[in-house]
Parts: structure tokens; sequence; C-alpha cells
């Protein structure tokens, strides 16, 4: 009796984690699914964000009325919602790197 309860145990042991196992599977399909759709989101933002960067700074000008060099300004957007063109030469080091990282997304 004690020995087929030890088997019955082990059984009932090995169908747990192979129901563990399967349950795990299915969360690994579903979040490489999540993940993959957060990946093609965050590719059209940045591509949108790129567009946009691009059309405002299509738009600029300067007192002059000539355009304004995207490689010379970068456009930062304050805490406050305000949104400032900066000449790169006077850009916080942490703005610069934020430009950087748009350059990149380009």
């Amino acid at each position: 009796v004690a020995a087929q309860n030890c088997r019955k145990r082990k059984l009932n042991a090995i169908l747990n984690l192979e129901e563990d196992v399967c349950n795990l599977q299915t969360q690994k399909e579903s979040l490489k699914k999540e993940h993959s759709q957060c990946s093609r989101s965050i590719s059209q933002m940045k591509q949108k964000l790129n567009n946009l960067y691009h059309d405002i700074f299509s738009r600029l000008r300067d007192d002059q009325g000539r355009p304004v060099n995207p490689c010379q300004y970068i456009i930062h957007c304050s805490s406050d919602g305000s949104v400032l063109i900066i000449p790169k030469h006077l850009a916080k080091p942490e703005q610069k790197q934020d430009n950087k990282k748009e350059q990149k997304q380009k």
C-alpha cells in the first residue's frame, strides 16, 4: 500500500509538472507575441517622432528667413510642456544625448 501511494504521489507530481510546463510554454508564446507587438509599436513611434522632427525643422526659419539647420540645433521639451530650439553648443550634455538617440532612430 505504501509503495502504491508513493507511485501515485510520484505520478501526480509528474502530471503537475507536465501541466506547469504546458502553461509556461503558453505564457512564453503569449509574451513573445506581446514583445513583437511592443517592438512594432516602438518602431512606429520612432518613425512618427522622426517625421515630426523633420517636419518641425522644415518649417523653422531664422531671423533672416533662412531654414534652420537641424545639424546645428536641437529640439528641447521641458517638463512644463514648452518646446525650445537650442543651439547644440549651448545644450546640456543630457540634451545632446537625447538628440543623439533621436539621430540613431533615423
